[in-house]
């Protein structure tokens, strides 16, 4: 018998908290990851009020500095810890398939210098469509339609950028590229990036509307990713007979091996919030694992260096946070961890090499405290203890410390 009926995680995307031990071994515009702390830098230099992750304990997570303005609770409601990432990489993929308990000992490619002609070539031909080369390169998704939007609305040529993610984007304009169009180049490009030297992790498709100057990204998104090399503890629920339910982007970063619930994609943190809850009181969900991605925080906010914007997003979180709670059942347990970092204070736009925070949560905790320091994977390993089924390739379990 499960020790919690019910398991709930929600992944804050790039909610770190300090750097990781090998942070100077990562880059951000040339400068190392080693002083990037985006919990720390937002509290310090915006200030930060999340009085209810504080009551869990988030200003209890050990560091070297406090966070200055999320004061540590005397008796928080939650356990804590920080965790920290085996895996070579600090983007999306690696961090939530290590999270659900992969070790990925290779990276995934990127292109800084922007994509191979091969590749342009290939999507030109089977698209019938030229490939605007000026875009083809590391560009925020934002200032790229800015830049090139107007072109693309004149001559219907497709734009085609990456980050320092191992992905590589195609923003089109709904009215002159139409989205399943779009869907369909994607679905191609996906197809010719699956080995090296040109291993992506995501193919996405950037949907967008407007006028020049006024350009705005849809809610048409859509993420093409590959499987994950070996089965996560997602995989080893959905073969038990074990509800999985994905909530935002979970679904298409483990290109939906073993999701058996998919509630779509979010258009924005609280209508992910609101898909969470909607899952979480329905009389379907009764046994299971729930697993839920916000992304604003990150491509808002982090990769556009806004910590203004980052710190009220999270205090919208924040005071969503009862409602998530008073959806639970006296048995179910809520964790809430990120994916990186990506400190918005920071060099360059890149993600940020963190340790990430972990705040767990019952309604059945007859105590609370911290756990020890661990990885990442040891999520999916506790996750898989309380379930019966075998844990993916590394992770401990602290099942034993929720008391």
């Amino acid at each position: 018998m499960s020790k919690f009926n019910r398991m709930h995680l929600i992944v804050l995307d790039s909610v770190g908290i300090g750097a990781a031990p090998d942070a100077n071994n990562f880059v951000n515009a040339g400068v190392p990851d080693g002083a990037s702390d985006t919990l720390g830098h937002i509290s310090k230099t915006v200030g930060l009020n999340v009085p209810n992750m504080a009551k869990l304990g988030l200003g209890n997570i050990p560091r070297e500095q406090p966070l200055k303005t999320v004061p540590a609770e005397s008796n928080p409601t939650g356990y804590t810890t920080k965790l920290e990432e085996v895996s070579l990489g600090k983007d999306t993929m690696t961090g939530h398939w290590e999270i659900m308990g992969l070790n990925i000992t290779e990276p995934f490619d990127t292109f800084w210098n922007g994509f191979p002609e091969e590749i342009l070539t290939q999507i030109e031909e089977f698209s019938g469509r030229k490939v605007i080369r000026e875009a083809n390169k590391p560009y925020s998704g934002t200032a790229v339609i800015d830049d090139f939007g107007p072109r693309q609305m004149e001559t219907g040529e497709l734009i085609i950028y990456t980050s320092a993610d191992p992905v590589l984007q195609i923003a089109a304009h709904e009215d002159i590229i139409p989205v399943e169009e779009l869907y369909r180049i994607c679905e191609f490009a996906r197809s010719i990036t699956l080995e090296r030297p040109a291993l992506l992790g995501r193919i996405i498709a950037r949907p967008y509307v407007g006028e020049p100057g006024n350009f705005t990204r849809t809610s048409n998104r859509r993420d093409l990713a590959i499987s994950p090399f070996a089965p996560t503890v997602l995989d080893k629920l959905n073969e038990a007979g074990i509800d999985t339910y994905s909530v935002g982007k979970i679904s298409d970063i483990f290109n939906g091996e073993g999701i058996n619930h998919d509630m779509g994609h979010n258009k924005s943190n609280n209508h992910g919030v609101d898909n969470l809850i909607k899952a979480m009181t329905s009389e379907d969900f009764k046994h299971g694992f729930s697993f839920t991605n916000l992304v604003d925080f990150d491509a808002l906010y982090g990769h556009r260096r806004n910590p203004q914007g980052y710190r009220d997003c999270l205090h919208e979180f924040d005071e969503r946070l009862p409602e998530i709670i008073a959806a639970m059942k006296e048995d179910d347990l809520l964790m809430i961890t990120a994916d990186h970092g990506n400190d918005p204070t920071y060099a360059g736009t890149d993600h940020t090499r963190e340790y990430i925070p972990f705040l767990a949560y019952s309604p059945s905790f007859k105590s609370s405290g911290l756990i020890p320091v661990g990885h990442f994977a040891d999520i999916s390993a506790t996750i898989a203890d309380n379930f019966g089924v075998e844990k993916a390739m590394i992770g401990e379990s602290f099942l034993d410390k929720l008391v």
